[in-house]
């Protein structure tokens, strides 16, 4: 199945999804509606444009819950300690690249499978997060943090920016720029790309580093919600955020994907959670449905490549 057909196969059952809701709801189409829709599914549509270009590699990285979480926590400390928010931002994004690059150097440099070296961090620093905490969250912010995000409208103008300037930097980079066909390049197949000159490891170093900054951004943008920061933040994020990239048509082996599929992915997923709740249906079947989404499409890539495999071996 070509990019085209599923970003359109996509469009229209997201477009189906929202008649049902239209026929079945009232009040999902209200504009405070929307914007909450918009606010609470932005970390994931960051993230996941980071995670586009891991999976393009070939690599995953199962770890971005736990450094959202991290990150999260960092900057509500910075804030508490009097720093300014910049400060404390700037902080979160470096917290987050150096996790992100942690997970690079384990991946691409010690050759650790990304399955099981993120699988380690993210426990890792999971439990160390708890055991930092000890499970509790981080009160007695200063008003200043949640200043912008709580009383000022352009925060959501800020927002839609910040993600729609990543979503177009992620898409015209991976199509027109020379490190967008090196990372297609080293999924497709690492050892000719590395044969060709490309600097195989260098790549996938950077895009585990990239995720780490777009999730301590996004975990920045979050944290300013709200008047006091949860110590388990972004606990099942990394399963919505593969389940987009997923479910937007990206090759779990590597070398194929879009920004544009990853994008719907997003929105049909962040659509059937919004549907369930307005559907009177139990949110815990949001969980259920991601892990069949990503089954579903696992099971036609791997379907895909099978038979590329067979094609290939019978014209041998």
């Amino acid at each position: 199945m070509s990019y085209r057909v599923r970003e359109i196969a996509l469009a229209v059952t997201i477009a189906a999804l929202m008649l049902l809701l239209a026929w079945r709801t009232t009040g999902f189409f209200t504009a405070t509606n929307l914007v909450d829709l918009f606010l609470a599914n932005l970390p994931t549509m960051m993230i996941a444009i980071g995670m586009t270009m891991v999976i393009l590699t070939g690599e995953i990285d199962i770890s971005v819950g736990s450094i959202f979480a991290i990150c999260s926590v960092v900057m509500g400390e910075c804030a508490r300690a009097g720093m300014p928010m910049v400060v404390s931002v700037l902080i979160a994004g470096v917290a987050g690249a150096s996790m992100g690059a942690a997970n690079g150097g384990l991946t691409a440099y010690i050759r650790i499978p990304s399955i099981v070296a993120t699988l380690a961090t993210m426990v890792a620093l999971r439990d160390g997060l708890r055991w930092y905490t000890q499970g509790a969250w981080i009160q007695g912010l200063p008003q200043q943090f949640q200043w912008f995000g709580l009383s000022q409208s352009s925060f959501t103008e800020l927002c839609l920016a910040v993600v729609t300037v990543t979503v177009l930097l992620g898409a015209a980079g991976l199509k027109h720029l020379r490190i967008g066909r090196e990372i297609i390049a080293t999924g497709s197949n690492k050892a000719a790309a590395h044969i060709a000159g490309i600097h195989t490891s260098r790549v996938v170093f950077g895009v585990f580093a990239l995720t780490g900054v777009l999730t301590g951004l996004a975990a920045a943008l979050n944290a300013v919600r709200f008047n006091q920061v949860p110590s388990n933040s972004g606990l099942g994020l990394e399963l919505k955020v593969i389940a987009a990239v997923a479910v937007g048509g990206a090759a779990i082996t590597g070398g194929a994907a879009t920004i544009t599929g990853t994008v719907l992915g997003v929105i049909l997923l962040s659509g059937i959670g919004s549907a369930l709740t307005f559907l009177g249906i139990n949110a815990y079947w949001e969980k259920a449905i991601q892990g069949a989404i990503i089954l579903i499409a696992v099971a036609v890539d791997a379907l895909q490549f099978y038979r590329r495999d067979d094609a290939h071996t019978l014209a041998a």
